[in-house]
Formats: C-alpha cells, sequence, structure tokens
C-alpha cells in the first residue's frame, strides 16, 4: 500500500495550474482537454476528471493525484512500457494520418460505435487500418455504445469477413450485458475476447465485472481508480490479464499510467498511453511519446511557457478549485 502524506488542501491550491490543451482530432466528443495539474514532492500530478463528471467521482481522481504527488508509490519492475496506437472515429482518408502520428505499433485501438456514424463507417475505418498495416493488431472500443444486439451482429460481422481482433473493449453498457454477450458469444462459436473498461471504473464494485465472468481482460486506468496502489490490488484480485490505458492525459497522466504499467508483476499485452500523439499541445517541451511501440517511465517536467500558452480562462480555473475543494472535502 502506498503511504500517502495528505496535504492540505491549501498546498494542492497553491501550486494549482489549470490548462486547456487543444486535440488534433474530436475525441469524446470534445476538442479541448481541460485539466489542473498540481506539484507536490514526488513531482507534477494531474487532476483530470470529465467535466460532466460528479464531484464524488471527481474525487476518487483527486485520491489518485494526490498520490502521485505525495504518496510512497510501489516499486517498478520495468523502465520500458509497450503502448497501442490509439485511433479515434475519424473518416476513412484522416486514418494514414492520425496514425502516422504514433510512429511504429504493433497494435492499433480503434474506436468503434461512435455517435452519428454507421457500422458500414466503423467497417470502413477497420479495414482501411488492415490495409495500410496488414500484420497489426486489432482492438475494437464500443466504450459502451451498443445493445446487446448490435454488439452481437457486430462480432458475426467481424468473423464472416475473417477480421481477427485482439478483444473487444465494453462493447455494450452493464455487466448484465456483458456477461449475457459473453455467453452468446461462446454459444455461437465466435472467438472474441471481451474486455471491460467502464464496467471496472464506473461501478461502486470493481471487481463485479470478474465475479459475473463478463469479461476476459480488465483495462485499468490509474486516475479513476483512486491511484495506482489501488489499481494494483485490482489487478491482482481480478487474476484475468490487464491493460493499463489512459483517459485522454497530458503527459503528466500519462506518466501516472505509466508508473502503473511499470509497477504491474506481470505485463503481458499492449497499453493505451501513447495518447499524447492525440494533442495539438501538451504541458511539456518533451512530451511522454513512444519509440518504436515503447514508452520510457518518467517523471515529466512541466514547462512553464507551456503552462502559460495553455493557461484556461481565469473563470476556468476558479471553476477547477471550486470543484476540486467540494472533492477534496470527500476524502
Amino acid at each position: 500500500m502506498s503511504q500517502i502524506r495528505n496535504p492540505e488542501f491549501a498546498q494542492l491550491a497553491a501550486s494549482a495550474r489549470v490548462v486547456s490543451l487543444p486535440l488534433r482530432t474530436k475525441f469524446r466528443g470534445i476538442t479541448q482537454r481541460e485539466m489542473l495539474l498540481s506539484e507536490g514532492p514526488n513531482g507534477w500530478a494531474e487532476w483530470s476528471p470529465f467535466l460532466e463528471y460528479p464531484d464524488e467521482e471527481a474525487a476518487v481522481w483527486l485520491s489518485a493525484a494526490i498520490e502521485f504527488a505525495y504518496g510512497q508509490l510501489p516499486p517498478l519492475v520495468r523502465t520500458i512500457i509497450p503502448v497501442n496506437a490509439t485511433l479515434p472515429a475519424v473518416r476513412v482518408d484522416q486514418v494514414a494520418g492520425v496514425l502516422s502520428r504514433f510512429g511504429s505499433f504493433r497494435t492499433v485501438k480503434i474506436k468503434v460505435a461512435e455517435s452519428g456514424q454507421s457500422e458500414d463507417e466503423d467497417f470502413a475505418r477497420i479495414q482501411e487500418v488492415l490495409k495500410l498495416f496488414p500484420t497489426v493488431n486489432i482492438r475494437l472500443d464500443a466504450n459502451g455504445g451498443w445493445s446487446l444486439l448490435e454488439a452481437l451482429n457486430f462480432a458475426k460481422k467481424l468473423q464472416d469477413l475473417g477480421i481477427d481482433i485482439e478483444y473487444l473493449e465494453q462493447p455494450v453498457t452493464t455487466i448484465a450485458e456483458l456477461a449475457e454477450l459473453k455467453l452468446k458469444l461462446a454459444q455461437q462459436k465466435i472467438e472474441i475476447m471481451i474486455a471491460a473498461d467502464e464496467s471496472v471504473r464506473k461501478v461502486s464494485d470493481p471487481l463485479a465485472v470478474v465475479m459475473a465472468n463478463a469479461a476476459d481482460i480488465l483495462v485499468l486506468k490509474a486516475a479513476p481508480l483512486g491511484g495506482i496502489s489501488k489499481s494494483l490490488e485490482i489487478a491482482t484480485s481480478a487474476g484475468l490479464p490487464v491493460v493499463i490505458s489512459s483517459a485522454l492525459d497530458s503527459s503528466v497522466g500519462l506518466s501516472m499510467g505509466a508508473h502503473l504499467a511499470a509497477a504491474l508483476p506481470k505485463l503481458t499485452l499492449d497499453c493505451g498511453l501513447a495518447t499524447a500523439a492525440l494533442l495539438a499541445g501538451d504541458v511539456t517541451r518533451e512530451p511522454l511519446l513512444p519509440v518504436d511501440g515503447q514508452l520510457e517511465v518518467q517523471r515529466v517536467a512541466v514547462d512553464e511557457e507551456k503552462l502559460r500558452i495553455f493557461n484556461a480562462d481565469e473563470h476556468r480555473e476558479d471553476w477547477w478549485l471550486a470543484r476540486m475543494e467540494r472533492a477534496f472535502r470527500l476524502l
């Protein structure tokens, strides 16, 4: 367990900087990623619960940031992390350009089930990736965007087209639906593994999905789960393969994810920690970008000029500080 030297709220607020980072491509429906950065004895940490998240959920993210800035972190067992490229739900003619920013890679996670898009658009995007990179591993992430029937039909079509994927991430919303989908896939002899993301980090019991036999793989994100130590506890208790991923973080947030991946006793799957390539701006002069499909585990040096360039409007700073104070009271 991490030993956290609990800071006072005034300490967090004293070094707090609120930034708004532009994205190269719309992702999760947004074009700017707002976040608050704060510096502690260990270095900088990021607090970036999405704007619509309630205070109770934001408090869990704050606990993770405090641990990373102030806590005694678990020992690391590796210094290099294998990572996947991430492809938002872009048009086919944008696929090559987006993926070119990731350099070399062996795995691509493709967003599907985007609101306002069709199944045909999803398959066109998948097939374009396979045309450009015939040997790449494919992961699909639906963010719970399908009904049970839609997910099953999509899986059938993948099989009919002979498209092999590494796993299908959060195809449906609930744990019960995941369990039923997993059962129906087995009954129909469709060999597709199911990964759970939201069903781990947005429920009261992160292990409920494991108890329901509703997933083959867990996607763990340090911030939404309360930090590195808590994420490691979940990974140990689950007994399933895990993928360490990010939540559209700055390089500071990605550094926390990389430290989590580096502390795992066993790491067999590429991590979703290369998403700094999706940002048009970052808080450091040396963004945490992959080299040859791998990410170096390191703390990030925040650059004062970058903080000024991407500084959020004054009223947004007030909003974030008030939000952080409310979340802090819930810890």
